[in-house]
């Protein structure tokens, strides 16, 4: 054996590639927000492309950047992103909303029955976990962007039997502003074909679960203040825009989201499709 002894501290210790089995490998979804470092751009994953990932920016703006090792960061921390592993085929798998999926089903013809939601975001998230059954089922599911002129709406479809319509409302809560919109809006139409209900969050971002998000809890916004935006700028996100894209990657199934919105998007599905409640 050599006489001399290795000596694991000479030379220039700064020189030393960092270390990178540490960083975490994390599967680029469609959707999850992710920030290129050496250039600051920041946006959703769309595809691939040449062992390229395309990104997609709040304005729409798409670059490519390669895969490359702690070559990105999510929620300003340093991951490897990795490609999307397509699962085996399964007979009976279970479908976001926890229901057996239907397997080779082709889209049903949409009922004339509709299930209604205050926004886009409301929209999108049905979609996401209620998605495979709503096709299955026929269901078409529009924003209403408010309720304020409900009766007018319903007036205008022209419900009946058949044709029935189920209305999920946010922040539907004992003394709340939507609580008395919709307690005269029931009143008004007196109208066995429309049920209206809802959760009780202020936003339907809030019906997320903060550890689907990757938060402790979601901040308490100052009255006064859009809650949306208050929300952004607690958690350092940039805009709703950008806040909705970090949430909405993070939903795969029901179980990211809280008890009262499921039981209040099921509770219409089966009104709008079997007229019970």
């Amino acid at each position: 054996m050599s006489s001399q002894s290795y000596d694991r501290y000479a030379g220039d210790i700064l020189s030393r590639k960092p270390d990178r089995r540490a960083v975490p490998e994390v599967v680029a979804e469609p959707g999850l927000v992710v920030e290129d470092p050496a250039s600051g751009f920041c946006g959703a994953v769309t595809r691939f492309e040449h062992g390229h990932v395309v990104l997609e920016d709040r304005h729409g703006g798409h670059r490519l950047f390669p895969l490359a090792p702690a070559g990105f960061l999510v929620d300003g921390k340093p991951v490897t992103l990795t490609r999307p592993v397509a699962a085996p085929a399964r007979k009976d798998t279970v479908s976001a909303s926890g229901s057996v999926r239907v397997e080779g089903h082709t889209a049903r013809t949409a009922l004339d029955s509709r299930l209604w939601v205050e926004g886009i975001h409301d929209a999108e998230l049905v979609e996401r976990v209620w998605g495979h059954d709503l096709r299955v089922e026929g269901v078409v599911v529009e924003p209403l962007h408010g309720i304020d002129d409900l009766p007018g709406r319903v007036a205008e479809f022209g419900t009946g039997p058949g044709r029935r319509l189920g209305v999920l409302v946010d922040h539907l809560v004992a003394g709340s502003k939507e609580s008395r919109i919709v307690s005269g809006i029931v009143a008004e139409l007196r109208d066995p074909n429309v049920l209206v209900t809802g959760h009780p969050y202020v936003d339907v971002w809030q019906a997320v679960r903060p550890a689907a998000v990757g938060i402790e809890a979601w901040p308490v916004v100052p009255r006064g203040l859009p809650w949306k935006e208050g929300v952004c700028a607690a958690l350092g996100w940039a805009e709703p825009a950008d806040g909705w894209r970090r949430i909405l990657s993070r939903v795969r199934t029901y179980k990211d989201l809280e008890t009262p919105l499921i039981g209040a998007v099921e509770r219409l599905i089966d009104f709008v499709t079997t007229g019970e409640e």
